[in-house]
């Protein structure tokens, strides 16, 4: 299985190559660990202390920043080195200040782990959710590097618990403490002889608390709400949009934010063209304003000199959609919600991050894929989320919530209780590195 696995790798990455010359993420993937080595070294020095911490994309990272905050607070004297398998993770972790180095993940050859640990000689490291990498994860056991693996789910239709897959089961015995999120994946553990386990909770739920409790304002929400209902859709797709437009266009009255997954030029055009009365966040703080232009057969906006612009808030409190085409305001935007909705629930992925919306005390909206997600079937059974499979659905769904201000307010208070009763994951994994002296101040 090993020979296989290794032949694997290579095609892997052969794949990817070939994959770059056509498809940006490829290509960035490639380019990202082309100098991936000499980079790392010039930011370490051989008497650095050093966690290392990895994540697959920008969903682990998120999970990663409560335990590398909290150990950046309690060993202030190490290095974080923060590692990634995807661009898209990457790309949003380049300003994270917490991190002392960030660094793509080399391939997962025994000559790229060998070098990668190494080189940065960490104390101890940490995997986040998912990412099992064999090499990198057998160096650094036989390293007597204490490797750990946080916030991680399981279900029998994984490969470990298949008849074939004793060599993935074998991974796991490589973690030197493995915490899962509930008691179904502990159960599955020890089932299949793997004891160093226990239940710590999910630490996105930390880390949404954490975000809500630094609540910072954005410029000229306030003004584009004003006193209407509010629906904050986050990371939609096609379907998504789709179920939400028309919706949106029996209902001018209510007001819209949309932040799609996708912010490139081709997909803003489209989700601009399915909604009435849009209007783009980045407009809004550029020289030039634009006037929306609605019910016409042609753009739907024109742009205007600055002079001959009206005051901004009267301009955007005209618009019923606002397309937001920044990074970064998501968690954020939810708090100006009246209902909430998130996207990727009619993908074969599944949705995305509910806590977000949750945590502000809203009701929670998404789509009917979203079976393999805890949170999502917790946050139904608690009574602060729902499923809706259409759009017929989705309006007695939205018009029970608007038309009725008490139970608008009980779901909302109930998803909030939700996040609140599930955070202290990070601290439990904090506790059990100083309990077992895993690193030294």
């Amino acid at each position: 299985m090993l020979l296989l696995y290794n032949i694997f790798i290579r095609l892997y990455f052969l794949g990817i190559r070939l994959a770059s010359l056509w498809n940006k993420k490829a290509a960035q993937w490639i380019k990202g660990r082309e100098n991936l080595f000499d980079d790392v070294s010039s930011k370490v020095a051989k008497a650095d202390k050093i966690i290392w911490v990895h994540c697959s994309s920008a969903g682990e990272f998120e999970q990663g920043k409560p335990v590398i905050e909290a150990l950046k607070a309690r060993y202030s004297t190490h290095k974080i080195v923060v590692s990634f398998f995807s661009p898209s993770g990457y790309a949003v972790a380049t300003n994270y200040a917490v991190a002392d180095v960030i660094t793509y993940l080399p391939l997962d050859t025994k000559k790229n782990a060998r070098a990668f640990i190494n080189l940065i000689k960490p104390e101890l490291a940490i995997f986040v959710k998912y990412e099992f990498w064999y090499h990198h994860l057998a160096t650094a056991s036989f390293h007597h590097i204490p490797v750990l693996l946080i916030s991680a789910t399981f279900r029998k239709e994984q490969v470990f618990f298949k008849g074939y897959g004793t060599f993935f089961r074998q991974i796991l015995f490589l973690f030197r403490h493995i915490f899962v999120q509930d008691k179904a994946s502990l159960d599955l553990l020890k089932e299949n002889a793997v004891a160093q386990a226990s239940i710590s909770g999910d630490t996105r739920f930390d880390r949404v608390k954490k975000i809500a409790d630094n609540f910072a304002e954005i410029k000229f929400i306030k003004d584009f709400a004003g006193d209407k209902k509010l629906v904050v859709a986050g990371s939609t797709w096609a379907d998504d949009e789709q179920l939400l437009a028309e919706y949106a266009q029996k209902n001018p009255d209510i007001k819209f934010i949309i932040a799609p997954h996708e912010i490139n030029a081709a997909n803003l055009a489209n989700v601009s063209h399915r909604f009435p009365n849009v209007y783009r966040y980045s407009w809004l703080e550029k020289e030039e304003q634009f006037f929306p232009l609605p019910n016409t057969d042609g753009p739907k906006w024109m742009a205007v000199p600055e002079q001959q612009a009206e005051h901004l808030n009267q301009q955007i409190a005209q618009v019923q959609v606002l397309i937001i085409d920044s990074v970064g305001l998501l968690s954020r935007l939810y708090q100006y919600a009246t209902i909430t909705y998130v996207g990727g629930g009619f993908t074969k992925d599944g949705i995305h991050n509910t806590l977000e919306a949750a945590v502000w005390g809203k009701p929670v909206i998404f789509g009917p894929n979203y079976k393999k997600y805890r949170e999502a079937k917790e946050l139904i059974a608690a009574g602060g989320g729902f499923s809706v499979p259409n759009a017929d659905e989705l309006k007695k769904l939205a018009d029970e919530l608007f038309s009725n201000e008490q139970y608008l307010q009980a779901v909302g208070d109930k998803a909030k209780k939700y996040i609140q009763d599930n955070t202290g994951a990070t601290q439990k994994i904090l506790q059990e590195i100083q309990a077992k002296r895993l690193l030294t101040n």
